[in-house]
């Protein structure tokens, strides 16, 4: 069940340190996206727009992420899709679901990129909570300093 139904949008040039609920912070200047988890759990969701990641439309009022936020790696597993903003709870997937997926998603990135796929494990272990200093390491690779 999700506890937010909605996602108000702001637009930023960098995101907060920390995110309000309801709220899908939007930084142009770094392409990506962040948001507290829909479900309520409080967990922070980070969703780059790249040509292989998400892809956001504005359209002048609201906001909507494709594909899907698939939020497998948090203990609350939550799916959910942002259509103009109006968060619609997708269902659940199984772990053979989510691992092809990845397969899928790191094929599409290699051949955007130009790269032969990586053979990797089945399962990748993936920390569930992002480092506390995520933000101050993405503004030291785009401004180069702290």
């Amino acid at each position: 069940m999700m506890r937010h139904k909605r996602l108000d949008h702001r637009f930023v040039e960098h995101i907060p340190e920390r995110l309000s609920p309801g709220i899908l912070y939007v930084s142009m200047e770094y392409a990506t996206s962040a948001h507290s988890c829909c479900c309520g759990c409080g967990e922070e969701v980070v969703a780059p727009f790249t040509p292989t990641d998400w892809k956001m439309t504005f359209d002048g009022e609201t906001i909507s992420l494709r594909p899907s936020i698939g939020n497998w790696t948090l203990k609350c597993r939550s799916h959910y899709v942002i259509d103009r903003g109006k968060v619609i709870e997708a269902g659940p997937w199984s772990d053979e679901q989510v691992e092809a997926e990845r397969r899928r998603d790191r094929s599409a990135k290699a051949h955007f990129y130009g790269q032969s796929p990586k053979t990797e494990p089945t399962v990748t272990p993936v920390p569930t909570r992002p480092t506390p200093s995520f933000w101050r390491r993405v503004r030291a690779r785009f401004l180069g300093r702290p």
